[in-house]
């Protein structure tokens, strides 16, 4: 392949920058930049700023991150806000893939970080992305780069851009694609800080790629995956034996939620055997045997399958509740907080706010009466969770070693509304925590 222009080894000239047309004249329309930094917060950047002359806010830890003596790039991959679930899901399988390329070979050297390309104004349509920061600037990993960005023939290609500063210590992003072949830079532009946005920019996404509204948004997902995935024809024809429109019965339903090792399977199964309960697991056993292939597919991919598995539960939970009461271990709670806690970069406070719709429960979904969260202290949890020896998910690891992570679920799980969780302290002993459990579960009984 061939360049259309060399990338440059050596800082931007004061030649080249004199005029503000020949680096800035291709720039594209305003874009932003999240950087999730490595203690959890957030650092906000623009790209093609009106005046980047007039821009006299810094921000140090842009410079340190984009500037030298190191060298960083980005990588991004496109995806318009108005696409389509076709172009949603090979988007992130793409995101993926580059992800585990990027941990190989002259990589592994470098600071691999989270970022997302977004356009201001709270509009969808956020692009995921990384940024990779190279410690010793080397031609190897440029030339991996842009190698990684050749082999991408289909769409959505990757956008690559490679930052760099001028004499006066000003960063600019120059923006590599591959067209017909060639690699061209199709853009330059100033980088410079941004203002943080009232809301997550990821936030407007989640409808449409992770905290599915509804069952059809979850089963177009899904039904771009059979291509590849066969176990998703089998879980859509599931679903598709599943009426759209179920009632609960007469007797109660109780979904018990918590994280992993807060005592959930040993207090479903008691509570089952008090009540003389059914008791469902979400996702239920007839798609189980498939968690493992979803777990390890993109989490457009992997909230789907899990999104699916309710509305077949919810199916279970309307025959069953007709002649007994009904215990779900996991239910829509998991599916959405771990959704949210996942996508959501930074800290707490980036959370979407409390009462946002992203927490409310899907209209076409059967609900509960009840809905109870177990709680433990991290000590406690990750003590249970070292006796335990199992195989744990992705995100089951995740929980154990990120305690952000791990409160953005518990936060997540508190601000679900319609219904929402009542909060049990899972620490006591077992017949303890059974009682309350039961007394919580009699009382909402009385309330019906």
């Amino acid at each position: 392949m061939a360049f259309a222009r060399p990338l440059l080894r050596r800082p931007l000239s004061g030649q080249l920058l004199g005029r503000r047309g020949v680096c800035a004249g291709a720039m594209a329309p305003p874009r932003r930049f999240v950087l999730e930094l490595p203690d959890c917060t957030l650092a906000h950047f623009a790209l093609g700023a009106d005046d980047p002359g007039d821009a006299d806010a810094s921000d140090p830890r842009l410079a340190a991150l984009l500037g030298p003596p190191e060298r960083s790039y980005s990588l991004c991959v496109p995806v318009t806000p108005d696409a389509g679930c076709g172009a949603r899901v090979r988007a992130a399988r793409l995101h993926q893939r580059l992800l585990h390329q990027l941990r190989r070979g002259p990589f592994q050297r470098c600071q691999l970080l989270r970022l997302l390309c977004y356009c201001p104004g709270g509009q969808a349509g956020a692009q995921q992305g990384f940024l990779l920061r190279d410690p010793l600037d080397g031609p190897d990993t440029r030339q991996a780069l842009l190698e990684l960005l050749g082999a991408c023939q289909e769409a959505p290609r990757p956008h690559l851009g490679e930052f760099e500063a001028d004499p006066r210590g000003q960063l600019w992003q120059r923006l590599w694609e591959v067209q017909d072949g060639r690699r061209l830079q199709v853009g330059c532009a100033q980088v410079v800080p941004a203002p943080e946005p009232p809301l997550h920019p990821v936030v407007p996404d989640l409808p449409s790629s992770v905290v599915f509204p509804d069952r059809e948004a979850a089963r177009a997902v899904l039904e771009e995956c059979t291509s590849f995935i066969p176990e998703a024809r089998a879980v859509l024809d599931l679903v598709d034996q599943c009426p759209k429109q179920v009632q609960k019965g007469k007797c109660q339903v109780v979904a018990i939620e918590g994280l992993d090792a807060t005592g959930k399977t040993t207090v479903t199964q008691s509570v089952a055997d008090s009540l003389k309960a059914v008791l469902l697991k979400s996702p239920p056993s007839c798609i189980g045997q498939w968690r493992k292939i979803f777990d390890d597919e993109p989490t457009i991919i992997r909230r789907a399958f899990y999104s699916l598995g309710n509305y077949i539960v919810a199916s279970e939970i309307a025959k069953e509740s007709a002649k007994s009461p009904v215990i779900v271990d996991r239910y829509w709670h998991s599916t959405a907080t771990y959704a949210i806690a996942t996508e959501v970069s930074g800290g707490l406070q980036h959370l979407p706010p409390a009462h946002h719709p992203v927490y409310q429960w899907p209209e076409d979904l059967l609900k509960p009466d009840l809905i109870l969260l177990l709680t433990v202290s991290p000590e406690e949890r990750l003590q249970r969770l070292q006796g335990r020896g199992m195989e744990k998910t992705r995100e089951e690891a995740e929980l154990e070693a990120n305690s952000v992570f791990r409160q953005k679920v518990e936060m997540s799980y508190q601000r679900m509304e319609n219904p929402g969780c009542h909060v049990v302290d899972a620490s006591p002993c077992r017949e303890k925590v059974l009682q309350t459990v039961l007394s919580l579960i009699q009382n909402s009984f009385n309330e019906l």
